[in-house]
């Protein structure tokens, strides 16, 4: 799967769980600048909960996000 959306780092947390690809995205948005993007590779289902919440509480926001085969993309801008 190939995606169009523009992002300034990849993350890629298949095969880990939860709470893994959560505490990853919290290490990796803490190292970004507001406003950039983080494309986000998941394996987890429970990570289009995890991350719902993440973001609503957070303020960070989901840009995008996209289920193919098992494999979750999420495009998240730091706020």
């Amino acid at each position: 799967m190939t995606s169009t959306m523009e992002f300034d780092r990849e993350l890629d947390t298949s095969g880990l769980n939860c709470p893994l690809p959560l505490l990853r995205l919290k290490k990796t948005l803490n190292e970004m600048a507001s406003g950039q993007v983080v494309h986000v590779i998941a394996t987890d289902p429970a990570s289009v909960l995890d991350f719902g919440v993440f973001a609503e509480q957070t303020g960070n926001a989901i840009l995008n996000h996209r289920e193919h085969g098992g494999v979750f993309h999420y495009w998240i801008r730091k706020k």
